[in-house]
């Protein structure tokens, strides 16, 4: 092991996945008001520890002084996605991304590994600005779904307790469990428009019913107390009825309710 400050070396790293993980993160926003429905379900990132460094630079024979080109995933995204087509969708949106650079791509779910593992990567390099100017930084982001997300974790932490040498029938029973979940992704994907109307269904009344909560909450800030209550009975009624549209309504007799109380106010 060389005597290199770690905490220095890795921290243009962990400024690459903070930076990164909150342009993706803004970028599931942006998609999420542009279309109503984002293929980025969750993000996250980590930099590498530095005994897993050390031990892939040992696997693959990479010097000490060669870290940095060597090692392509010191800083690691994760990007979780609900379909399989999200995740070549996302892929195509870092692609066209002017603030990295592609350096390749690997994808591991249309010539999946022996093993079963599935994911879509990119090695990006992404620009980080030191206190010493900029410096250049390899990334890896790995997209997948949240069944291939659940297999790989596994087979991970199988792989780190048998040191990379699974025993032939837990191999085995892994690459069976890879099949399930990649059968898993299909089936979900083939009843997508009933997932996401459902999803829609439910984001929409989840935004009507806060709306209508916080506007009776209003009212009552202009001392419409009986006003208040009568649209308060009202709106439990309609919820327990599930009644979305009588509540897309009662929304708007209380927003008329809240203009007269403002107009009455300024008088």
């Amino acid at each position: 092991m060389d005597g290199r400050d770690w905490n220095l070396f890795l921290q243009p790293y962990e400024q690459a996945v903070e930076e990164l993980k909150v342009k993706l993160k803004t970028m599931r926003v942006e998609l999420k008001m542009r279309e109503a429905y984002a293929p980025i379900e969750f993000v996250t990132g980590r930099v590498k520890k530095v005994s897993s460094i050390l031990e892939k630079a040992k696997r693959l024979s990479v010097p000490s002084d060669q870290l940095e080109k060597g090692i392509e995933d010191i800083a690691g995204i994760r990007i979780m996605c609900q379909f399989v087509d999200d995740i070549h969708r996302v892929a195509g949106f870092i692609r066209t991304r002017k603030d990295l650079t592609l350096v390749y791509e690997k994808d591991y779910i249309t010539n999946y590994k022996d093993s079963g593992y599935r994911s879509y990567h990119m090695i990006v390099e992404y620009p980080v600005q030191t206190a010493l100017g900029q410096k250049f930084v390899l990334a890896e982001i790995q997209i997948r779904t949240l069944a291939m997300n659940f297999w790989a974790t596994i087979e991970h932490s199988l792989n780190y307790k048998y040191k990379e040498s699974l025993p032939e029938d837990v191999r085995e029973r892994l690459k069976t469990a890879s099949e399930a979940a990649f059968l898993l992704d299909t089936e979900m994907s083939s009843i997508r428009h009933e997932i996401l109307d459902a999803q829609r269904d439910f984001e929409e009344r989840s935004n009507v019913v806060s709306k209508v909560l916080s506007s009776i909450q209003d009212l009552y800030y202009y001392h419409r107390v009986r006003e208040a209550a009568q649209f308060q009975m009202k709106f439990n009624e309609l919820f327990e009825q599930e009644d979305l549209y009588g509540l897309k309504q009662l929304s708007v007799d209380i927003e008329g309710a809240i203009l007269r109380a403002k107009k009455n106010n300024q008088t």
